[in-house]
């Protein structure tokens, strides 16, 4: 499936975890996607990000803009990759307004793993069925949603899944929401 003009958002910042960003971005990116990386702050584009693989040091990745410099406008789709990045976007507020934009133009929206974390603090979740990493099932409840275990999970906009072994799955779900949505500029 090519999808050549749609352009999609990956907010993520230190300690991702590197599958859940790398492998959705190079299937995008082969199917002509247009994918921006953004992160919380200045460092983040000009010193780069380190991910994790599982616990050990991943590699570092460069946002291509901060998240002061992102407009929802710009973009097609949301992509929310895991790992330990998600607990420190959900105390940036700017991520946050970012996500809840993003979430009320019904464009689709990917978390992967540890992401549903930042819809949590969004406050988006009440109502909302979704899956995400096993241990974060209880904050999703507690904040109102449903949790399904459950490798990919499509609610409206929402496509989520638990962990990298979710992966295929997930990238099939998030591109196929995504050439359902005209191109928005």
């Amino acid at each position: 499936m090519a999808l050549p003009g749609r352009r999609v958002a990956v907010i993520t910042g230190d300690g991702f975890e590197e599958s859940e960003l790398l492998e959705p971005v190079r299937a995008l990116r082969q199917q002509g996607v247009e994918v921006r990386i953004i992160g919380p702050d200045r460092h983040s584009v000009e010193q780069g990000m380190v991910g994790l693989r599982h616990f050990e040091i991943g590699q570092r990745v460069r946002a291509d803009l901060c998240i002061e410099d992102a407009s929802v406008e710009d973009f097609d789709a949301l992509l929310i990759p895991g790992g330990r990045a998600p607990d420190e976007l959900r105390m940036n507020q700017r991520i946050l307004d970012f996500v809840s934009e993003f979430d009320d133009t019904g464009k689709p929206i990917g978390a992967i793993c540890h992401g549903a974390q930042v819809l949590i603090s969004a406050d988006l979740v009440d109502g909302r069925i979704l899956t995400g990493f096993p241990s974060i099932a209880v904050d999703i409840e507690n904040a109102g949603g449903n949790f399904m275990d459950s490798e990919v999970v499509e609610d409206r906009n929402w496509i989520t899944s638990r962990y990298p072994q979710d992966l295929p799955a997930f990238v099939e779900a998030f591109t196929r929401a995504l050439a359902q949505m005209p191109v928005s500029y």
